[in-house]
């Protein structure tokens, strides 16, 4: 019996990877750690300035990136941000969609602007790339044999945290949305996976602003809990985009080893 080849530096040789939410935590760690297995990245926001860095990094570590200024639930910008990346580097084969936001509150409160907001970013938004992403995906697959679609999810689409209703209604989507894709693209060879992390240090926290769930983010800290990097998050996406082509990790769950739930 043969060994598998092992997940190297150069893993991800001439793939062409698109990250969204990529000025910050997960998106950023994810488009550097991509670069770094030998993949080009296209790297979607906001925040220019930031995109701007992190290229420059990206470039002086050896590695081909592309920053595009992009708001996910403008569709035709969406649209154009996919044909700038066909057009630099090829059709892409990588996508991770990685673009969201959480604001809990009390469904009492009838926070209207942040359901909105959530919906917005977390379901519309994500619905934008993929749709203009997939005929890359479908494309890449045809001619390479494999293409990746990793959808960003939560621990959040499973667990029930107070507060969190709207948020976590988002997350249940992305994943139940990411089985659904799979039985769509999988037979056209386009992987599609879901990650569902748990508690992450990132700037997801500081747009919390609900008191409850600052208290319960405190109180995780003080017990000494360790909580998850960025990195670490990076890390599972490069491991699972670079596993041979007929392997599929449809749902994975990262959690701190200390947080119960």
């Amino acid at each position: 019996m043969s060994a598998q080849p092992s997940i190297s530096a150069e893993s991800l040789n001439g793939r062409v990877a698109v990250i969204t939410g990529a000025s910050s935590g997960i998106g950023e760690a994810t488009a550097e750690q991509l670069a770094a297995q030998g993949a080009r990245v296209a790297v979607l926001a906001r925040r220019s300035e930031r995109l701007d860095s992190l290229v420059d990094r990206i470039e002086k570590s050896g590695g081909h990136a592309l920053a595009l200024t992009v708001d996910v639930t403008d569709t035709a910008t969406v649209q154009a941000a996919a044909d700038r990346v066909a057009d630099a580097f090829g059709d892409a084969d990588l996508l991770v969609n990685n673009a969201g936001v959480m604001l809990p509150a009390p469904i009492e409160e009838r926070a209207t602007e942040q359901w909105q907001q959530q919906i917005d970013l977390n379901i519309t938004g994500l619905m934008n790339v993929i749709a203009a992403f997939t005929p890359q995906l479908v494309r890449a697959a045809e001619d390479r044999g494999v293409s990746d679609l990793v959808n960003m999810s939560s621990i959040a689409a499973q667990n029930i945290f107070p507060n969190f209703a709207v948020y976590s209604g988002t997350k249940a989507f992305v994943t139940h949305l990411s089985r659904h894709l799979r039985v769509e693209l999988g037979p056209k060879n386009v992987r599609v996976s879901a990650l569902e992390p748990g508690i992450v240090g990132t700037e997801l926290q500081s747009h919390v602003t609900d008191e409850g769930a600052l208290q319960w983010l405190a109180s995780s800290k003080e017990s000494g809990m360790a909580w998850l990097t960025p990195k670490d998050i990076a890390d599972v996406v490069g491991f699972l985009t670079a596993l041979p082509s007929h392997v599929n990790l449809q749902q994975v769950t990262i959690m701190p080893t200390a947080q119960p739930s």
